[in-house]
């Protein structure tokens, strides 16, 4: 059995076909910045991007709720906020489409007014926000542990605040992360200054071994332990049907490949920022972040808001074109996602992070509630009809008796 790199090899050999006169690819051969491959719509992977669309609205909607005092607001209120919140349909709508998120009372917003419509979370809703609490307890270890690797990965070891939490969506932390989960390892992590107050950092305490190695490396060490063969760490190239290169880039990429593996958890900082080897780690940097994130994908502003402790270049993005065997840079929404090709298989997110059950008991949720109102509608429906078949018959027996007459 081929070692998994000698297999990558291969297949670059026998796939990166040259194309003289392919209209897709256009490159120079130095420097790296300049090797160019122009991008290519995959519609597998931009639909999936798209099934998510729904569940994230409603979530965003539910989260504005569940931010609000006592988890109630006055519907008026929530109305004035639906461009925020992304809605493209009035919120009265939203929720006849959504049942079970909510319920409404009325009430009044002070004493002497008179009283108007307001929503609070449904019953449903509560027991999924319990389900929630006990996925992220039994995933505590594993939401530290991406944590640290954030931290390992920066170049001084801190990272900003304010740009954890801009992130903790995407990589799955709860919202009270850093009140409910960061003093619980003081071996791990310093929070300096105070959120909220001015500018504040998380610090790496101690260096955790255990922690410190990627995804890819450990891929090859179960690998070597299966074949019995050492199996080099190295990149899984997964392109798209139809996907050519021109000889000079194909060639560059196999190059490319066969320098050693460096990994995103290594010092670099003795390494030139334009030389190959830096290519490699950066690549290996994106790899990681994909990797630990939820969805196996990550907004592209949201990567660059870490350009400076990860070390990324100004026109880092291009990265993700060059390498397209390995990412995917999709622009649906217009907004470009950078995503994990290994990740997926069509449409479909295989490498699945324990964390994603939140999402999956959420879009039960949804779904219940989908699955009741088409259920009212279709009643509704017979009960229209049923109503059109007595009138049309009333009429028949009016004529005929007018007829008789």
């Amino acid at each position: 059995m081929l070692p998994k790199t000698q297999f990558i090899f291969s297949y670059l050999s026998h796939n990166l076909k040259s194309t003289p006169t392919n209209p897709f690819i256009s490159f120079q051969t130095k420097p790296i910045s300049s090797l160019k491959v122009v991008w290519r719509k995959d519609y597998k992977l931009d639909q999936a991007i798209e099934i998510d669309k729904r569940y994230r609205l409603c979530a965003r909607v539910v989260k504005e709720v569940l931010n609000e005092p006592g988890q109630v607001i006055p519907l008026r209120y929530l109305e004035k906020r639906r461009e925020r919140m992304g809605l493209t349909v009035k919120v009265r709508t939203f929720l006849t489409k959504n049942p079970g998120l909510f319920t409404s009372y009325y009430d009044k917003i002070k004493p002497k007014t008179q009283p108007v419509k307001f929503i609070r979370v449904s019953d449903q809703l509560k027991d999924f926000l319990e389900e929630e609490e006990r996925v992220y307890g039994e995933n505590e270890h594993w939401i530290m542990s991406k944590l640290c690797k954030l931290l390992m990965m920066s170049k001084d070891k801190v990272l900003s605040v304010d740009k954890l939490v801009h992130v903790k969506r995407e990589f799955g932390f709860p919202n009270d992360f850093l009140v409910n989960l960061v003093p619980k390892y003081p071996q791990y992590f310093r929070l300096v200054g105070c959120p909220g107050e001015g500018q504040s950092f998380l610090e790496l305490v101690s260096w955790e071994p255990e922690f410190a190695k990627s995804v890819i490396e450990r891929r090859a060490e179960e690998e070597s332990r299966l074949t019995g063969i050492r199996v080099r760490p190295n990149f899984h190239v997964k392109l798209p049907s139809g996907f050519f290169l021109r000889k000079e880039m194909r060639e560059w990429v196999r190059d490319w490949m066969e320098l050693d593996y460096v990994s995103p958890y290594e010092d670099v900082s003795q390494l030139d920022q334009a030389s190959r080897e830096m290519e490699k780690r950066t690549v290996g940097v994106f790899h990681e972040l994909l990797s630990l994130s939820l969805h196996k994908r990550v907004p592209v502003p949201i990567l660059g808001k870490f350009s400076d402790e990860y070390r990324f270049s100004n026109a880092f993005s291009s990265v993700f074109t060059r390498h397209s065997g390995i990412f995917y840079m999709s622009l649906k929404g217009g907004i470009k996602t950078a995503m994990l090709r290994e990740a997926y298989k069509g449409d479909k997110l295989i490498d699945r992070d324990p964390l994603l059950q939140i999402k999956d008991k959420f879009a039960e949720l949804l779904e219940e509630g989908w699955r009741v109102r088409a259920e009212q509608l279709r009643h509704h429906r017979e009960a229209v009809n049923k109503d059109m078949e007595m009138m049309a018959m009333k009429n028949v027996e009016y004529d005929k008796h007018a007829f008789d007459e």
